[in-house]
């Protein structure tokens, strides 16, 4: 188990599917208490509700554990201000909040509209800071220590044609990660974050499921595989605990080597 983690009180944006579920599950499994946000699948969060407590509780009734259900779109302010109050009115407190909502639109840049990239900055940065804002707020207020984590991507420095929103916005997750963190270092509130490679998640599933596509971007990938979302959520749990209370300000990338050019595997001459 990681240290201090149990007991505190966690919100996961996003967190119907994929990294944002495996977060859910690993911080519950260290004896958080989880909030699971999510904009449209009641189903998917429901899901997620009860992987918490499977996983966590495993056949008992009772394990301390607890979680709630948060709607809310990131992208709304008044939602995220909702969604923070319903948080710490329900548990408590907020200790702990995971920035993974985030959508892409695949899109030549000379074609994509004004409105589906504002759309996108929306959700992924200005979701995240909205989100980080508030939590903060409570956080000074109840004058305790606190973690964020914002899931970012390799592609907060690797370029990525067709998706130039969607990278924007994790170029400016980075800075955002690092501004917050040097802000706030001193009132005992960590900002980090994780940035994941290729990993199999229901958004990916046009490459997973196919064959030929996923070897192609193995093949890219110097560990010869794609990511797993508990090997992303396992990076969170360290983050998120005691373990690492001296690291603020840092992107963790959990890519397989991929940031490490493949391509220059083998030595060649200039």
């Amino acid at each position: 188990m990681m240290q201090g983690l149990k007991g505190k009180n966690a919100l996961i944006t996003g967190a119907s599917s994929g990294i944002g579920q495996a977060i859910a599950v690993r911080l519950a499994q260290e004896g958080c208490n989880i909030a699971i946000n999510y904009r449209k699948s009641l189903e998917g969060a429901e899901d997620t509700e009860a992987m918490v407590m499977q996983k966590a509780c495993g056949q008992m009734k009772e394990c301390g554990v607890k979680s709630l259900l948060v709607q809310g779109d990131v992208a709304k302010e008044d939602d995220v201000i909702a969604m923070v109050n319903t948080v710490v009115n329900q548990l408590g407190s907020l200790d702990i909040l995971i920035n993974n909502a985030g959508i892409q639109i695949e899109r030549p840049s000379h074609e994509i509209s004004a409105e589906e990239f504002d759309r996108v900055l929306s959700v992924n940065l200005r979701g995240a800071f909205l989100c980080a804002r508030e939590t903060i707020k409570h956080l000074l207020t109840q004058n305790r220590f606190g973690v964020i984590i914002n899931v970012s991507s390799v592609h907060e420095i690797i370029p990525r044609p067709l998706y130039v929103s969607y990278s924007v916005s994790k170029g400016g997750m980075e800075n955002l990660t690092k501004t917050l963190a040097l802000e706030y270092a001193h009132r005992g509130i960590r900002v980090n974050a994780i940035a994941p490679g290729a990993t199999v998640t229901p958004i990916n599933e046009e490459w997973t499921d196919d064959p030929e596509k996923r070897a192609i971007v193995e093949s890219h990938i110097p560990m010869g595989r794609a990511g797993t979302t508990d090997e992303m959520a396992a990076s969170v749990a360290f983050i998120a605990s005691d373990e690492a209370a001296y690291i603020t300000g840092q992107t963790l990338f959990i890519d397989g080597g991929l940031t490490l050019y493949a391509d220059f595997r083998e030595a060649w001459s200039a």
